[in-house]
């Protein structure tokens, strides 16, 4: 008899999600490879200077298996703004709402922390649809466009969300 597959949430940072983040974010299929490497380095810096990083991470695991994380953090010099830096599922367990409950669990944590709004950016591209259609999805509102800002014909697209 087949059991059913839970997911749990973990909030520490261990050695050894940098390999993980990197399969999971090139997993994805989305991101140059100098946002591989930012993400990487983001898992660095927290496992380095523990609590006193900015950064805070969301990992699901999936029975025993990390297959999706987040990371965001208060934006400095704001009140209760907090930025939602990354949010990616393994390749292999999209469409199963891992990533609507991560979501979901990012914006309690933020809110918990005192956040009233939480930021999202993303690609303009075509490829990025999914991920556009996923905010608003959640109740997130489109709220700029920045041309060119990745690279050329690659707009930055801002999202917020009132927690």
């Amino acid at each position: 008899m087949a059991t059913m597959a839970t997911n749990q949430f973990r909030n520490k940072a261990i050695p050894g999600d940098e390999k993980v983040v990197r399969e999971i974010v090139t997993s994805s299929g989305f991101f140059y490879d100098n946002e591989i490497e930012l993400a990487i380095e983001l898992v660095e810096e927290k496992l380095k200077e523990g609590e006193q990083s900015s950064y805070q991470f969301i990992f699901v695991e999936r029975d025993g298996q990390t297959v999706a994380y987040s990371c965001f953090g208060h934006i400095a010099g704001t009140e209760n703004s907090f930025d939602l830096y990354w949010i990616v599922t393994h390749n292999e367990f999209r469409a199963l709402g891992i990533g609507k409950l991560l979501l979901e669990e990012t914006q309690r944590q933020a809110k918990e922390q005192g956040g009233r709004n939480l930021i999202a950016e993303t690609s303009c591209l075509e490829k990025y649809e999914p991920t556009r259609h996923f905010y608003r999805q959640m109740g997130y509102t489109q709220t700029g466009q920045i041309p060119d800002y990745y690279k050329e014909g690659d707009d930055k697209v801002t999202f917020f969300k009132k927690l």
